[in-house]
């Protein structure tokens, strides 16, 4: 595979992030940089893609583990706690990143024109890690090349984003890309749920009726539950109760510093 790329994300994403920052430069995207390694935090993250274009991280989704590196990338197939560290970073090498939220509707309307429609595989989506091929990237560098033509922005973003999508559907990924667009998958009844979970995290919940939501058995609930978070409906809410108390600790105590909490992807 052509390393060049990979070479000009990285170019791009250190020309327009400085150092140990995240910026929002475009609408739906994330870039990170950070020139050590550092202590785990915590996130809890919206469906997204995320690409390593330089450095290590490990992040923890439940009981499962994963660490990329340069050239990998991951699909987070649902809103997810996540905790997660820089394992490999320094200020001439910092670990950068590009992280894309993805948009249910824009993927379903992607299927719906192209032959990667069809039904959801069988088996619940759930995080994992592939390498990027260079028809990946090659859309995400011309993504990034558009903030040195910011007058281009407004025709050429929704182009580029739909090619990423595109080829996010193509690959070894397509099948967790097409639960998250089509509205009566099994990952799309998780989502409503997990989101319920998120939105009423303080309240008492019961799994019949998180169950019942998601429109399953009990058993079948919990069993799908796990392989897409990695953990079961409780230890998901005690997660999202752990990383809001502390985003209001940091929030209260380091002002504007709160930011770096957000180290999930």
């Amino acid at each position: 595979m052509s390393c060049k790329p990979l070479a000009d994300i990285r170019s791009l994403i250190s020309r327009h992030t400085p150092p140990d920052q995240i910026t929002k430069p475009l609408n739906g995207v994330r870039l990170i940089v950070r020139t050590a390694p550092g202590a785990p935090t915590s996130a809890v993250n919206e469906p997204s893609f995320a690409l390593v274009a330089q450095g290590r991280k490990r992040t923890v989704l439940g009981n499962e583990v994963y660490e990329c590196e340069a050239g990998d990338y991951v699909v987070v197939p649902v809103v997810a706690p996540l905790a997660g560290h820089v394992l490999q970073a320094s200020p001439q090498t910092p670990y950068l990143a590009f992280v894309l939220a993805l948009n249910p509707s824009a993927i379903a309307t992607l299927m719906l024109q192209t032959a990667h429609g069809g039904r959801s595989d069988a088996k619940p989506a759930s995080t994992a890690i592939s390498k990027a091929s260079t028809d990946l990237l090659d859309p995400v560098a011309r993504f990034l090349r558009l903030l040195d033509h910011r007058d281009d922005i407004s025709v050429l973003q929704p182009l580029i984003e739909r090619e990423i999508l595109f080829r996010l559907l193509a690959g070894e990924h397509g099948g967790t890309m097409r639960q998250i667009g089509l509205a009566d998958s099994r990952l799309s009844q998780m989502s409503r749920v997990i989101r319920h979970i998120r939105d009423n995290y303080a309240d008492t919940l019961r799994n019949e009726d998180l169950a019942r939501m998601a429109a399953m058995s009990a058993a079948s609930f919990h069993r799908h539950f796990l392989a897409v978070t990695g953990m079961s409906p409780l230890q998901f809410q005690k997660q999202i109760r752990l990383h809001e108390a502390r985003s209001r600790l940091i929030a209260n105590t380091q002002g504007r510093e709160g930011c770096r909490i957000c180290g999930g992807l």
